[in-house]
């Protein structure tokens, strides 16, 4: 699981630079820190688009169950190459509350935007599985109207409907639900939002949570990009190593690129 990467590649990946341990936030129990990873031809003194990759678990029990923080993932770190060679800054970063915590990571990258090299009107989120409800919530928050698009990867989405699918799950597998009792009509009108789903997804309730909110969704004209991977398990992008799925990791990218970069 540490050691699992994407399934996919770009050429230049190996030459990003990675800053670890950035300090964002200072605790009664240490510092949470933040990776950056930056183009292979960043210059000093410019100032690109950044994508956040967000986290619905915190590191506390991630750590005490499996030995180490998500960040050292080889998920984050691959997915975070490929946004980085494609011409973003990819950020990973430690939690402990992780709403909390994501706020004050986007507080601190503005804050700090000049010395980090971070355009900080152009920055953009990535989820996927339990962390879904997190970014969702971020997005919904005024205060974060510099977002300008989302990736929602096989997530767990919006209990609508009077369905509990997301609150069970979250319960179960110990992510943060802060949205629940929200709907698609808090989340902002013209944020792009970039759903993928599994369509043999085998984790209960996903696809239904996903599906519920598309229906939503469109019904309030949300500019939503949706895939559908047919034959793809959870965490395809980690498991399918197919030519579909590559594709669809190219479309993330290049959906990251047009909002940001453009």
């Amino acid at each position: 699981m540490l050691k699992r990467t994407v399934v996919s590649s770009l050429e230049g990946a190996e030459d990003v630079r990675v800053v670890r341990d950035v300090e964002y936030r200072i605790t009664d129990d240490g510092p949470l820190t933040m990776d950056i990873y930056y183009p292979p031809d960043f210059k000093s003194g410019t100032r690109i688009p950044a994508v956040v990759f967000v986290l619905g678990y915190s590191d506390v029990g991630f750590q005490a169950k499996l030995g180490f923080k998500q960040k050292e993932m080889g998920c984050y770190s691959s997915w975070a190459k490929l946004a980085a060679v494609s011409g973003l800054m990819a950020i990973t970063y430690t939690n402990r509350e992780p709403l909390q915590d994501i706020r004050a990571l986007l507080q601190n990258i503005r804050r700090e935007a000049v010395s980090l090299g971070i355009d900080e009107g152009r920055i953009g989120v990535w989820c996927s599985s339990g962390n879904v409800p997190v970014a969702l919530s971020v997005l919904m928050e005024q205060e974060h109207s510099f977002l300008k698009c989302a990736v929602l990867c096989y997530g767990f989405m919006l209990d609508l409907d009077g369905s509990t699918g997301v609150a069970e799950a979250a319960k179960q597998w110990g992510f943060a639900n802060p949205s629940a009792g929200k709907s698609v009509e808090d989340l902002p009108k013209g944020t792009p939002m970039f759903i993928v789903r599994g369509g043999q997804d085998q984790i209960p309730h996903i696809n239904e949570t996903i599906d519920r909110f598309l229906v939503h969704g469109l019904a309030s004209n949300l500019p939503i990009t949706f895939v559908n991977h047919p034959a793809a398990p959870h965490a395809f992008d980690l498991h399918h190593n197919s030519d579909l799925t590559r594709e669809i990791i190219r479309e993330i990218l290049a959906f990251l690129r047009f909002h940001l970069m453009e």
